[in-house]
């Protein structure tokens, strides 16, 4: 990656200036170029209600007021990966840069800020979901949108798929209304922060709409194509879908996630293999899965793993990428230290 932002500023003939301070800083075009690579994190230091208003698409927002931010920064963001940073005006943002820079990360400043950025006619958004987009081995694209919880909705190339969709936990509420009508909905098993009968009625209620479930959640619900685990589905445009265990293995938890009846999924979306664990304790059958290129491992004793499990199950997968999710109040701060060869995503899956 320091190669392409080299050749990039190369190209720009902006060494000379750029060697004047430990971070990089570049007009619109520059860092519309930069961010569209993949590996980039973006990174919006306005408050919360300027990020509201609009923002830039795949950011997510740490207020460079806030007194955590050097905390928040750290847990978010992975210092394998470069920083592509932004607020306002550039103020900010060459603030957090710094700041950034200090703390070992390689970062670069939208020197306009957003107000450049739209100066320019370049798009912003004020969808609230976190989005991490990939590439898939054909060339299409992948989008992971961080919903709540275990709620995960997937952006195939245009084809929607949503994961355990729960409108309301608590306090928080997701508005699936406001999202494009789902061609799949997955669901991992019955409790209820993961199968959430209303919600589904509203995103089944076309019948061509696909519902992939477990036996008792088909059962309750009354429709759903049922997968167990070891079962394989291959859909016409392509699509595959392993169901995998997920249960618990502490003795005095087994109770709640019994083996054999919940399943985890592994998705091939044109070449990208996709982990969605479920609810489950970091099981000898994770050693088995190959390629992995995507996974996402749950994080809250006692009902799924502790943060050393988890650092375990990863270990086990060897994905690429890790979201830690489902993880509540469990502090997952730690785990991207244990884990240095590995991109460790946190995202607001509380």
């Amino acid at each position: 990656m320091k190669k392409f932002i080299t050749m990039l500023l190369s190209l720009l003939g902006m060494q000379s200036a750029c060697s004047q301070q430990a971070f990089i800083s570049v007009n619109a075009d520059e860092f519309e170029s930069l961010i569209a690579n993949n590996d980039v994190q973006l990174l919006d230091v306005r408050t919360a209600e300027e990020f509201a208003d609009g923002h830039l698409a795949g950011a997510f927002n740490i207020d460079i007021k806030q007194g955590d931010f050097d905390k928040m920064a750290t847990a978010w963001l992975s210092k394998q990966r470069p920083v592509a940073v932004y607020c306002r005006s550039g103020r900010r943002s060459a603030d957090a840069a710094k700041r950034l820079t200090a703390m070992g990360y390689e970062v670069t400043n939208l020197s306009g800020g957003i107000m450049d950025w739209q100066k320019n006619n370049k798009p912003t958004t004020t969808d609230p979901a976190e989005a991490d987009r990939f590439v898939t081995p054909g060339g299409k694209t992948v989008t992971f949108y961080a919903l709540m919880h275990g709620s995960v909705r997937i952006d195939f190339d245009g084809y929607e798929i949503i994961v355990d969709p729960v409108a309301r936990l608590g306090n928080r509420s997701v508005d699936f209304s406001a999202m494009p009508a789902p061609h799949m909905v997955i669901v991992t098993h019955e409790h209820r922060d993961h199968f959430d009968p209303a919600t589904l009625t509203q995103l089944l209620s076309d019948d061509a709409t696909q519902f992939i479930t477990n036996a008792r959640c088909a059962t309750e619900f009354g429709r759903g194509r049922v997968m167990a685990n070891g079962d394989t589905l291959t859909l016409p445009n392509g699509i595959k879908i392993d169901a995998v265990p997920a249960y618990n293995t502490t003795p005095e938890h087994t109770q709640f996630h019994p083996k054999g009846r919940d399943n985890g999924f592994v998705l091939n979306l044109d070449g990208l293999r996709v982990y969605i664990a479920g609810d489950t304790e970091d099981i000898p059958e994770m050693a088995a899965l190959t390629d992995i290129d995507i996974a996402f491992l749950p994080c809250n004793q006692p009902y799924t793993m502790t943060a050393e499990q988890l650092v375990n199950a990863a270990r086990m997968v060897k994905a690429k990428h890790i979201f830690p999710y489902h993880y509540g109040t469990t502090d997952v701060t730690g785990i991207a230290a244990q884990l240095p060869d590995t991109d460790v995503r946190i995202r607001h899956y509380e």
